[in-house]
């Protein structure tokens, strides 16, 4: 096990990012993402739209995928809503570009996770309210916990001050991020709380579904085979909830890869719990998993996503719960489980048209 110090810092700051965008209408944006690729496809992945006109929507802005998901489901068509981090890129480095910035610049609302996960966010919201007072912000994560139920640990240590950001992976505070969005929509767009108050109901049913058919499917794993060891370290709310335990995590908090000791005390560790399986990401790197893997003679599993949600836009399973589904079934069954209390759960969203 190995602590550090968690990255914080950025590239490009916020004022240069500000002072370089040019805020025009929402009609004359266009950006690109970290790799310099046109970001069109991901906006448009992103975001509902309607052809009602006649009536003006709040325009929510959020971070990840599955709380651009979890949002989606509450407000529905009643809100315009955008996600600003595109499937598949890490949403500890990713950096805004002016684009994004006009984005956040155009919102009534945004809403991230908070705990440090989306500092970069926050400034730009921050600096946005100098000048648009109106803009609101709603931080999931910071309004879900208290500070004595925050969990500090491999990937995210005490001394650097933010606390492991994964609540969504505890289906209990996905219900939860769920009923703050829903209230925070009704405060300020009261004519449609009939609306966003039937919409939670529907979906927060879906999610008791699903945390109750997780409960059951880990109960099929061996109790001995009932821990994880993963790339980064996302699942530590999720443990706790669902009767495993993280025992460790390959990436160190500077976000960078493990030193050599590191790799050997793991490697050490993974050996004396008589681990089965361990986990990489579809989002980080998988040479040093593969490497621990090998020598530790362990089977890696490269297909955890806490962010990256399974199929294209439009799929039944591009969704919060098809994210969870999928992890399921890669976790649980290569620890020897099975996911028969998971397979009538459907990962479609489920808010109303209206």
């Amino acid at each position: 096990m190995f602590v550090g110090s968690i990255f914080i810092a950025t590239n490009l700051s916020v004022q240069n990012v500000i002072a370089r965008t040019n805020i025009t209408t929402r009609n004359d944006i266009a950006g690109t993402n970290q790799s310099g690729a046109a970001t069109t496809a991901a906006t448009s992945n992103n975001t509902l739209t309607s052809n009602a006109t006649s009536i003006e929507k709040l325009n929510v802005v959020t971070s990840v995928s599955p709380i651009t998901n979890i949002v989606k489901n509450v407000g529905g068509e009643k809100i315009t809503l955008t996600g600003l981090i595109p499937e598949g890129v890490n949403s500890h480095t990713f950096e805004l570009v002016p684009s994004d910035v006009v984005k956040v610049n155009d919102a009534d609302l945004v809403i991230i996770d908070g705990l440090g996960l989306e500092v970069n966010v926050k400034d730009v919201v921050d600096q946005t309210q100098n000048t648009n007072p109106d803009l609101q912000i709603l931080k999931l994560g910071d309004n879900s916990i208290t500070p004595d139920q925050y969990v500090f640990d491999f990937s995210f240590p005490e001394e650097a001050g933010d606390p492991n950001p994964h609540l969504w992976l505890n289906v209990l505070y996905a219900m939860k991020f769920a009923n703050l969005t829903r209230d925070k929509l009704v405060e300020m767009d009261s004519t449609n709380e009939d609306y966003y108050t039937e919409n939670t109901n529907r979906y927060i049913a879906k999610l008791e579904q699903l945390d109750e058919g997780i409960m059951k499917a880990v109960q099929t794993v061996p109790e001995e085979n009932r821990k994880l060891l993963t790339f980064h370290d996302s699942w530590a709310y999720f443990a706790p909830r669902y009767g495993m335990v993280v025992i460790g995590a390959i990436q160190p908090s500077d976000f960078g890869q493990p030193t050599p000791r590191e790799v050997a005390n793991l490697i050490d560790q993974i050996k004396a719990e008589n681990v089965p399986v361990i986990f990489g990401s579809e989002v980080f790197p998988t040479e040093v998993v593969d490497q621990i893997a090998n020598e530790a003679n362990v089977r890696m599993v490269g297909t955890l996503s806490d962010d990256d949600l399974p199929g294209d836009p439009g799929d039944s399973q591009n969704s919060y719960v098809g994210m969870m589904l999928e992890n399921m079934k890669n976790m649980l069954v290569p620890l020897g489980g099975n996911v028969i209390a998971l397979s009538n759960i459907d990962p479609a969203d489920t808010f109303s048209s209206g």
